[in-house]
């Protein structure tokens, strides 16, 4: 066993390494820095440090994003995935914006009903976790399907996280203390041997080897997209399935496409905004809340003042209204995205909005128009040359199904719990859905996850995403309100203290160091709220400052770690 040694550090530095010449048995976490030509923000300091060395190389901000996800694959299971999904959003040094949605998908043999037992009632646990609950996985389609914008071969990509997965890295007390907490799960309901389970437990500074990941990294290398949607890893996928009564087959896996979209795009006072556009449901979600807050003088309220809080909260509540009634796969149900967010509407939806009293979410229902465990992960990063790249994937709970394909080496997602399951029954982070996100062969399930770039005077000012289930959505508008209208540093914006209302249940979410004082305010007015246990996301934030250089924070709620030069 080697040690490892974790140095966190708020200090200005430039990583001068390659990716091969960073000790994965020693690597520090940095929270902070100030870079000129490149920076990447991610859940883990390898995989910032692999996406850095491939901007050293001459790769763009598409190639290190990439690296960065194949990184994380290997270094944070619990979210970085192969058997996962995500979305991308990109803003090119030609002024293109792109979204690349590569979210999981319902197999063809899963039904509206597949969840329910024989008195109708929602069995929640077979959509959460064992193999019942994953869809056909997205990630390595969106990785070449990202691969266009990049200018590197896959083979340069791939190849630190093949070497992490094959000689190994150290692992920090977090991932030790997360891997320790789900073992019992990970001996049910698999029935092979993996890399994740060992007699004695987990600790800081052990090594994890996956010699059948790192294979099936190879196969990606050498196959491309067939090396896992065809052949041995499929196969191996689909025996998986076969011992543990699953869906999903070499049928399914062929099929599967990654889908560019138009990228969701509006105007916040002298900013323009770029984010995420359906199936996730954050693109929407955060021009509604951004377009109820604009009229308000919330700058001048200020920083969490109970004027501006209690705002925010009203216009959360009123988006997730929204999101709960009228959103779901685009290729399967109409969505009246126009109408929900003009500017109309949303002066409409905040008239009965009474700034000294809560609202309730029994008044406030969806609006009348016309005919997304929180263990997500973020990646933001920008280059010298104008291209910027927010990246949101995850596997939705830890470890997703907490079953790993036998001889390949990666845990399965368990997304179909994002569909509604049954209309009004919650999902494991209490949001409620209709008919527009009930379950369909081959739909995409609803997302909160909300990857998002901020353009000033048309070029990159702001990257930023977070993980956090429900709370994505409001955590990224937090963040961004933070940044463009109280002037916080980046690294207040992500680390200061964040709340969240999702309309049911009718409550506010607070971190445990949410000002007494506000919450007595809020209190007063009316509403209820909850101290949560944990954190309310893990914001990765670069952002372009006076000087024109890139300010880089990681989240301090986790190992996030920072990497550029």
């Amino acid at each position: 066993m080697r040690t490892i040694t974790m140095l966190i550090t708020a200090l200005v530095i430039t990583l001068s390494a390659r990716a091969q010449s960073v000790d994965p048995y020693q690597y520090n976490i940095r929270k902070q820095m100030t870079v000129s030509h490149g920076a990447v923000v991610s859940a883990h300091p390898l995989a910032s440090a692999a996406g850095a060395s491939i901007l050293q190389a001459g790769g763009n901000a598409v190639d290190a994003a990439i690296a960065t996800q194949l990184a994380l694959a290997v270094v944070y299971p619990t979210a970085g995935n192969l058997g996962g999904g995500g979305f991308l959003v990109g803003h090119l040094r030609n002024g293109q914006n792109i979204a690349i949605d590569y979210r999981e998908m319902a197999p063809a043999k899963a039904h509206r009903d597949m969840y329910l037992d024989g008195s109708g009632q929602a069995n929640t646990t077979l959509s959460q976790l064992g193999h019942l609950s994953p869809g056909v996985p997205g990630s390595v389609a969106g990785f070449f399907a990202s691969l266009r914008y990049a200018k590197l071969p896959m083979r340069q990509l791939i190849a630190p996280a093949i070497r992490l997965a094959e000689k190994g890295f150290a692992i920090s007390a977090a991932e030790a203390h997360r891997l320790n907490s789900e073992a019992a799960d990970f001996r049910r309901l698999n029935t092979q041997p993996n890399a994740f389970v060992k007699e004695t437990p987990w600790k800081a500074g052990d090594t994890l080897i996956q010699t059948d990941l790192a294979n099936t990294l190879k196969r990606i290398r050498d196959k491309g997209m067939a090396g896992f949607y065809e052949g041995e890893t499929a196969q191996l996928i689909v025996a998986e399935m076969q011992r543990g009564n699953g869906l999903i087959t070499t049928a399914d896996l062929k099929a599967y496409k990654a889908k560019e979209r138009k990228a969701v795009v509006f105007a916040y006072k002298k900013y323009t905004i770029v984010t995420m556009p359906l199936p996730s449901s954050g693109g929407v979600a955060l021009e509604q809340m951004m377009g109820m807050v604009e009229p308000y003088p919330i700058a001048k309220w200020g920083f969490h003042s109970p004027q501006a809080v209690q705002l925010m909260i009203e216009v959360e509540r009123r988006a997730y209204a929204d999101r709960a009634e009228h959103l779901g796969d685009p290729d399967f149900v109409k969505v009246p995205v126009a109408a929900l967010t003009d500017k109309k509407y949303l002066l409409e939806r905040m008239k009965d909005y009474d700034m000294h009293k809560a609202g309730s979410s029994v008044a406030v229902k969806a609006g009348a128009v016309g005919p997304e465990s929180e263990e997500t992960t973020h990646l933001s990063v920008m280059d010298s040359d104008g291209n910027a790249v927010s990246v949101t994937t995850t596997l939705n709970g830890g470890y997703g199904s907490k079953v790993v394909v036998g001889g390949a080496g990666f845990f399965l997602n368990d997304e179909m719990d994002d569909f509604s399951v049954k209309p009004g029954v919650p999902n494991m982070y209490g949001l409620v859905g209709t008919e527009a996100n009930a379950i369909a062969p081959g739909k995409r399930m609803l997302s909160s996850m909300t990857p998002t770039i901020v353009l000033q005077k048309g070029r990159p000012y702001v990257v930023t995403g977070t993980p956090g289930g429900a709370t994505i959505i409001t955590s990224v508008f937090q963040t961004l309100m933070n940044i463009l209208e109280f002037n916080l540093s980046a690294a207040d914006a992500v680390n200061e203290t964040k709340f969240h209302h999702q309309w049911l249940p009718d409550q506010v979410d607070v971190e445990q160091k949410f000002p007494t004082e506000l919450i007595s305010s809020l209190e007063g007015m009316g509403y209820k709220v909850i101290p949560r246990k944990g954190s309310i996301g893990r914001t990765e934030v670069i952002r372009v400052n006076a000087q024109g250089k890139m300010e880089a924070v990681g989240d301090n709620r986790g190992d996030d770690s920072v990497a550029g030069y």
